[in-house]
């Protein structure tokens, strides 16, 4: 996996998100000027090869240049037995996709997309079928905030 430092902020292209779960993939991806991110249909898990199938037919549809991978670590910055899981889902499908993969700290990006899918009073049981949809867009907006970020502050 890249390091934040490693990357190229400057470069541009779409971004596919993937917030990971045991059930569902959460997805989103970023236009093509990697300034803003849009959620997709999430992804009802079967099995890790249909997983998989699906994840290369939705970058080679979308012409993802980068992934970003939610890491659910610890509120602490611990690892848990869920982010070691998503470290070997996240190199599985690297090795797959031949694409520039990153983790990022997913660290309350469902709890936000929870108390923003309460603000809109949208019913609990719509709430539960998109809530991973927008957590996925969550994370990919704050990942393409850090790049601005980075961008006008560090000058990188």
């Amino acid at each position: 996996m890249e390091s934040s430092e490693a990357q190229d902020i400057h470069s541009q292209g779409r971004i596919l998100a993937i917030d990971f779960g045991k059930v569902r993939i959460g997805l989103a991806v970023s236009d093509a000027l990697s300034l803003t991110a849009q959620g997709l249909p999430t992804l009802m898990r079967t099995n890790k090869e249909a997983d998989f199938r699906h994840l290369e037919v939705l970058a080679a549809e979308w012409a993802v240049t980068r992934v970003i991978v939610g890491h659910p670590i610890g509120a602490a910055g611990e690892e848990t037995e869920m982010s070691r899981r998503v470290v070997r889902f996240a190199e599985e499908l690297q090795a797959r996709l031949a694409l520039p993969f990153e983790l990022w700290d997913e660290r309350m990006t469902s709890l936000e997309a929870d108390r923003s899918l309460c603000e809109s009073n949208m019913g609990g049981k719509r709430r539960r079928e998109v809530r991973d949809r927008v957590a996925a867009q969550i994370l990919l907006q704050s990942y393409l905030d850090g790049r601005v970020y980075r961008r006008t502050t560090i000058g990188a």
